[in-house]
């Protein structure tokens, strides 16, 4: 039996991404592992990457096909198959690649910290500028140093700090333990947006300790798959920023929340207001027409948009420009 299990979630049109994620797995310092890929009706079928390895390889692999439910649902599979006896749940999208110590840091810090949550630092491209690692966190937030090697941190709320920005926080560098991945779920209706964010503050929230580690666990891939961003001139990005609202607002009302909690995350609620009304006026003035059933439904649920409309068009009416990168780089 596996002491750890690594969730795969695969929707991909390139071959050899799922290849390259698996390999970095096979390459890790710790062994005990098994891995579950969930083939979310990719229109490249797993099968095809998975010819490429050995035969030892390929029986630490389980694979489950199912119909696309988007990234929620595949990880939500994953974790409802980890078999029992399992202590942690590691999560790596198919485009990424992970460090050789990732696991052997993630495993060794929960296990030393009696810890149940655990997060490594990421890098990546140009793309990836929004994202930055534990070191740069330190300088922002209150820290305790656990080791040097590996670099452990703690920070005593760590809850509050990501509803300022979790833009250090990653799937690909999340390792979570029985605790948690046997009650805690993903969104999956969410799966254009937020889902990814909600799931990390239930967790943070649900966890007898949170851990993170300096050390980079994970390098982000740049494959197409059902984690791939979208411009604001994409047709689905009201949808994102709805689903980035309605996550949010469950993030809200399902716990209790100090001052600076909520004026964080009324930030937040009104950075997505504010991205979705801008992306309407754009099909406006390219004399398209918006996307009144969705706008509709987002004033039903959240009249505070209308008041966020009439703002806006007072700020263009006066020369304001709109909003800026800080809003723009936690499109997530």
């Amino acid at each position: 039996m596996a002491n750890c299990c690594v969730v795969i979630p695969y929707y991909q049109k390139e071959p050899g991404i799922l290849l390259r994620a698996l390999k970095s797995v096979f390459a890790q310092s710790y062994r005990d592992f098994h891995i579950v890929v969930v083939d979310d009706a990719s229109p490249l079928p797993a099968d095809a990457d998975l010819a490429a390895l050995s035969l030892d390889e390929r029986a630490s692999i389980t694979v489950i096909k199912q119909a696309n439910g988007g990234p929620g649902a595949a990880r939500n599979t994953g974790l409802d198959h980890i078999a029992e006896g399992t202590r942690y749940a590691a999560f790596l999208d198919s485009d990424d690649e992970w460090t050789p110590d990732h696991l052997k840091n993630a495993v060794g810090g929960m296990s030393l910290f009696d810890a149940d949550c655990y997060w490594a630092s990421i890098t990546g491209g140009e793309d990836f500028y929004y994202h930055f690692g534990m070191a740069e966190l330190a300088e922002t937030a209150a820290v305790t140093r656990l080791s040097e090697a590996p670099p452990y941190m703690e920070v005593a709320d760590l809850a509050g700090v990501m509803l300022k920005n979790w833009s250090f926080m990653h799937l690909s560098c999340m390792v979570i333990g029985e605790a948690l991945f046997r009650k805690v779920r993903f969104e999956a209706a969410l799966r254009l947006a937020a889902e990814d964010v909600l799931f990390f503050y239930d967790c943070v929230r649900a966890a007898k300790r949170s851990i993170l580690c300096d050390s980079v666990g994970a390098v982000r891939g740049e494959g197409i798959n059902i984690f791939h961003g979208m411009d604001s001139d994409s047709p689905l990005f009201l949808k994102q920023q709805f689903n980035t609202w309605v996550a949010l607002d469950r993030l809200e009302s399902r716990f209790a929340h100090g001052p600076k909690d909520i004026a964080s995350i009324a930030h937040y609620k009104k950075t997505a207001r504010d991205q979705a009304l801008w992306s309407q006026m754009r099909l406006v003035r390219r004399r398209k027409a918006p996307q009144f059933g969705l706008l509709a439904e987002w004033a039903w649920k959240d009249p505070r948009i209308l008041r966020n409309a009439l703002e806006l068009a007072a700020g263009k009416l006066s020369g304001r420009s709109k909003p800026g990168s800080e809003a723009s780089k936690h499109n997530y």
